[in-house]
Order: C-alpha cells, then structure tokens, then sequence
C-alpha cells in the first residue's frame, strides 16, 4: 500500500523542540486524524511537512522517496498538499486567480481538468468565481483553499484545523467532501478542534499533546472510550463543566456532540511578553 510516513520528527521553533520525534503513516484512501490541544504541535507538524520548516531530525517519506529538506512547491509537485490553518488565501484577488494560482505549475490540460474537479466538488464557488476572496464568508474561503490543494490532485493532503471558526452547519457541508476526497485514493491527515467530526471520518487517530504522540490506534477506540481523550490532556478543565457550543444541524447528529466532552476549545493565547 502506498504510505505518507512521518518517521521520528523533531521540530524545533524559537529554541525548543515543539515537536519531537513523532511518528505517523498516513496510508491513501483514508483520513487520518491527528486530535490535541492548542499548542501541542500539531500546525508546526503540518508546517514541517510540507517543507516550510526545517526539521531538526527525522524523515518524511513518500513510499520510499525522501521528501525532507525539499523546497515546499517541489513537495507539492512530489504529491503531497498541505492546507495551514487560519484560511490564507490572495484577499483581492477573484477566486478564479485564486485557482489559477494554485495550478501555475499544471499542463493547460491539467490546470482545467483540475478546475473543473474541484468545481464539481464545490458548487458553490461556481456562482463566486469573480468574487473578490476577501469578500467571501469563512465557508466560502474554506471551500476556495481546499480547492486550491486539490487542484493538482494530490495523493496525499494534511488539514489543519477545517472547522476553525465555522458554524456547524457550514462544517457538515464539508464532511462529506473529505470523506469523498479519501475514497477518491487522496490519503487525508484530518487535525479537527471537533474531535467527533474527525473520529467519525477517520480510520485511524493519533493524540498529540506536548509536541509528542500520546495515543495512536483505531478511531473506533476513541469513539467507544472517550476517557482516552481525556487521560491524554485534551481537555482543559472539568469534563463535568465542557465549552458550550452551538447546538448543530440535525443531519449530522453523530459527528457533534453540542456541550459534551468531545468539544475541544481553542486555548487562549498566552500574553505577549514586554
């Protein structure tokens, strides 16, 4: 089977390792979730991947291939998408230039097979193509940036946080578009602050928290002992106290669970220092 492995990764950001010698294969035709709290790791992880950052040791293997050290658009060349989280998209370009960037490197032929896969996939953006980003909703800028990653049809794409600051009616019309994505043979590393709505897509699930691997096994492990979550840290505060959440849509009773124990709250951001 073909295999995305992260194999011992150490990261290090502003003089310490914010990731240390994690291990995850990410097989295709799957989701893979990765779950922790705020700051475990997990962007930094993302980031190292897809070859924004340096890692300071381990691999990161494309079946057999070396992909360690390589510039970030010879990464994406080599198959491997990432999409960062926080949405960064060209805001006063139209969506369409958006797309056409992201197909830069693409034959003509590719460019609009790629085009029209990611328009099928995302209806909605047909009608917002010459619509400026900036003036697009959250939704919206989320569909054009998974567009985006999709365009050159990646065998393997890393999520970083999909569900960051949407409403769960917008999240539940993405759902199904991972899920298709992975059938499709795009290997998926699903990071989600919604843990229910990435054990629910995913096969297998890895917990982070404090830049390294706490738990790895099936996602169906997690979904029936929720005290797992816990144990690994990534709940702050009481389970008997959660973050309320705005209750969601009825069509995806089983991926939500409004005020429950699987809602992860973002952290607060620690106070600059003087």
């Amino acid at each position: 089977m073909s295999m995305l492995r992260i194999v011992g990764l150490t990261v290090q950001r502003g003089g310490r390792e914010v990731v240390q010698d994690v291990t995850i294969e990410i097989p295709t035709r799957q989701v893979t979730a990765l779950l922790g709290p705020n700051g475990a790791g997990k962007s930094t992880l993302v980031l190292a991947v897809g070859g924004v950052l340096r890692p300071k040791a381990g691999s990161v293997l494309l079946d057999e291939a070396e992909l360690t050290g390589r510039r970030p658009e010879r990464i994406r060349q080599a198959g491997v998408a990432i999409v960062p989280e926080g949405r960064r998209l060209l805001p006063d370009l139209t969506v369409e230039d958006n797309l056409r960037v992201a197909s830069y490197a693409l034959s003509r032929e590719a460019a609009q097979a790629g085009r029209a896969r990611v328009l099928a996939l995302f209806p909605q953006l047909e009608q917002r193509l010459a619509a400026l980003a900036r003036t697009l909703s959250g939704g919206e800028q989320q569909m054009v940036v998974l567009a985006q990653a999709l365009i050159a049809q990646p065998r393997y794409m890393l999520i970083d946080e999909l569900s960051l600051g949407l409403a769960p009616v917008v999240v539940s019309r993405l759902i199904p578009v991972i899920a298709a994505i992975a059938e499709s043979g795009t290997g998926v590393l699903l990071i989600e602050q919604f843990a229910t709505v990435a054990l629910g897509l995913a096969n297998h699930a890895h917990v982070m928290e404090g830049g390294r691997i706490r738990f790895s096994g099936p996602a169906s492990e997690l979904r029936a002992h929720p005290e797992l979550l816990q144990s690994a840290y990534l709940l702050r505060g009481s389970p008997d106290q959660p973050a309320a959440v705005p209750p969601p849509p009825a069509v995806i009773p089983d991926l939500f669970l409004p005020n429950g124990p699987w809602y992860l709250p973002p952290a607060p951001h620690p106070p600059a220092r003087r």
